[in-house]
């Protein structure tokens, strides 16, 4: 009968994921986005020209609606004081959350969710790279953008550079605004509620949050509308490459053992060889084993003071009280 596998049970990962192992990945990976990104620094005067050529576009598509919601989270602090706690911590809160939670009740998933993050955040990073640009809230004032973390941060521990903490804005790169991660990310926990959330409660969180960050980024005029597509965009681009990835990742994984441990295949062969790997001697002619009651010993085993058999069935020497205890065979008749 052919063996058929449980459903489910085939995109289980061939190694069983530790949170020992999966914590210093995440931040690794991490470390090393926020490091390119600060280090990734465009020229100012590019970054200008790259916000105002989006601006421009957007306006000629109507799509500008930067504009009215940052006026409204500039007259309203009920409404801009949250969107800036929003915007500064939740990014930092629900992803890890989501993958915590992946980790804990959906393993068989957790693999691929998590290299799709990793996959799109790193080309998050070529976006930064290739197209340094200039957030609203850092264009001149005629452009009619106010800076909604800077006029809130007394409620906070932002100050004017984006969501950093007061006096720490060197250590960011503000112009690293195309493409808006945080609605990427946002987009990736709102796929993943809806996927494996089984309550209603999660099929609206994963609607309301990445819905609720798009707003956000463009009201705290922190992004561009099209930062945001871009954003979504970067996430389509690493599903598309999550298989790849984890195809090559297991390669690796396999490659390595064989590469750095030359001496188990010797050891395997050498195992397969001792005298316990050895089958048992065949039967006699007559169809008996070599003990009888139906033991075996292994190959060359001999009992203590045991004659060597030298005869064939029905020859054997009768036993002489001058033998007893001689290793030497008795003489034949």
């Amino acid at each position: 009968m052919p063996h058929s596998e449980t459903p489910g049970t085939e995109a289980a990962p061939q190694t069983r994921l530790r949170w020992w192992t999966e914590l210093p990945l995440i931040v690794l990976v991490y470390a090393c986005y926020s490091a390119g990104r600060l280090l990734v620094r465009g020229d100012v005067s590019d970054a200008v020209d790259h916000g105002l050529a989006l601006l421009d576009i957007e306006k000629a598509l109507f799509l500008n609606a930067e504009h009215p919601l940052n006026r409204l989270f500039t007259s309203e602090p009920w409404i801009g004081v949250p969107a800036d706690f929003w915007y500064a911590s939740l990014h930092y809160l629900v992803t890890p959350a989501v993958l915590v939670w992946l980790f804990r009740s959906r393993a068989v998933r957790y693999r691929a969710a998590r290299t799709w993050l990793m996959t799109s955040t790193f080309i998050g990073l070529i976006g930064f790279t290739l197209l340094p640009t200039c957030p609203p809230r850092l264009l001149d004032a005629g452009h009619g953008f106010v800076d909604t973390m800077a006029q809130y941060s007394s409620y906070g521990w932002w100050g004017g550079a984006a969501s950093a903490p007061r006096g720490m804005g060197g250590m960011t790169n503000q112009y690293a605004a195309m493409p808006s991660l945080h609605v990427g990310w946002a987009l990736w926990c709102g796929v993943m509620l809806w996927r494996h959330g089984g309550t209603r409660v999660t099929k609206v969180a994963a609607v309301v949050y990445p819905l609720g960050t798009t707003i956000v980024v463009m009201g705290t005029a922190n992004h561009y509308f099209l930062d945001a597509v871009a954003g979504a965009a970067v996430m389509g681009a690493g599903l598309l490459l999550t298989p790849f990835v984890l195809r090559t990742a297991e390669r690796v994984r396999t490659r390595l053992p064989d590469r750095f441990a030359p001496a188990s295949t010797g050891s395997a062969t050498a195992a397969a060889t001792t005298p316990a790997a050895v089958a048992a001697p065949a039967a006699d002619g007559a169809g008996s084993a070599n003990v009888s009651g139906g033991c075996q010993t292994s190959a060359g085993e001999r009992f203590p003071r045991q004659r060597e058999q030298r005869f064939g069935a029905g020859a054997e020497p009768d036993p002489a009280p001058s033998d007893a205890g001689d290793e030497t065979p008795a003489p034949a008749r």
